[in-house]
């Protein structure tokens, strides 16, 4: 769990674990503070005392939500790993049916099929987003702005962010949509737990709300994609580079997807640093 200026929410979200998604002898916590300049780093030392299980890392200095997620996972133990953040909620006995579905389906990534979005209180939902229970392939991925990474709230094998070199620490608030990219494109299988949801806050000044007002959200989404151009379609690439559309084209991915040239099982892990030099001369081409 990354956390980050989050006295208000944060032992809300670390309670929904520790009451029914917490099993005492395999599992564990583990919670970044990202030098949060509130009473967050007080509120994680009280639940310490209750929870012994919890282990609390605070980061010199703000790094952000992919830096804070890397760190975190890099101090796991287990194989499977769950990332919540810190203002969203588990629905009561979740996790232990997510388990079972990655392990039954053999997947590296199970999604909840539902998200129900909630703004002070679950027990008021405001609306819900649901997912189609197909295959979640790259290609599907990059045709819906509704996706599970999106969230970023799901399961996944240690092994699946290995092979995706992690997240990606450029991407700001799409660190989860681009992590989410780099593990469909490294051949990850991701499946949907049917019949699951948990609660996403929304409606305060999020870290996603804030880099958004920014308006580079597309930019920064196309840095995501240039070191996998050998797998997009041409077209696709004109489209997202162009000058009218750079800046607007992941806005608009429901109604022109991004269509991918072949589907693949297996992208070289080592991709993103083969494309390095491509990558460096695109962003001067367009100015990010």
């Amino acid at each position: 769990m990354p956390a980050y200026n989050c006295e208000t929410t944060v032992e809300e979200s670390i309670l929904s674990i520790f009451n029914t998604n917490f099993e005492s002898t395999i599992d564990e916590l583990i919670v970044v503070n990202d030098c949060s300049t509130d009473g967050t780093l007080t509120i994680l030392n009280k639940l310490k005392e209750k929870y012994p299980q919890l282990t609390i890392l605070t980061n010199p200095r703000n790094k952000g939500g992919a830096s804070t997620r890397n760190i975190a996972i890099e101090n796991t133990r287990n194989e499977l790993l769950f990332c919540l953040d810190s203002d969203n909620v588990l629905a009561e006995g979740s996790i232990k049916k997510m388990k079972q579905t990655l392990q039954e389906k053999k997947a590296d990534i199970v999604v909840f099929q539902e998200i129900h979005f909630f703004q002070t209180t679950t027990d008021k939902i405001t609306h819900t987003w649901r997912f189609d229970n197909v295959r979640w392939d790259i290609a599907y991925m990059l045709s819906h702005s509704h996706n599970p990474p999106a969230s970023g709230n799901y399961m996944f094998t240690k092994s699946s962010w290995l092979k995706a070199n992690g997240y990606p620490e450029f991407a700001k608030a799409l660190d989860t949509w681009g992590f989410g990219v780099r593990q469909l494109f490294s051949g990850a299988e991701m499946v949907v737990c049917e019949d699951s949801f948990y609660y996403h806050r929304h409606g305060h000044e999020s870290y996603w709300k804030r880099e958004n007002n920014k308006g580079k959200t597309s930019l920064t989404a196309l840095q995501v994609l240039i070191p996998y151009f050998d797998f997009i379609k041409d077209s696709s690439i004109n489209y997202i580079m162009s000058k009218s559309n750079r800046y607007n084209w992941f806005e608009n991915i429901d109604k022109i997807p991004i269509r991918i040239l072949k589907e693949t099982k297996k992208i070289p892990n080592d991709i993103s640093r083969s494309n390095i030099g491509l990558l460096d001369k695109l962003k001067i081409k367009i100015g990010i």
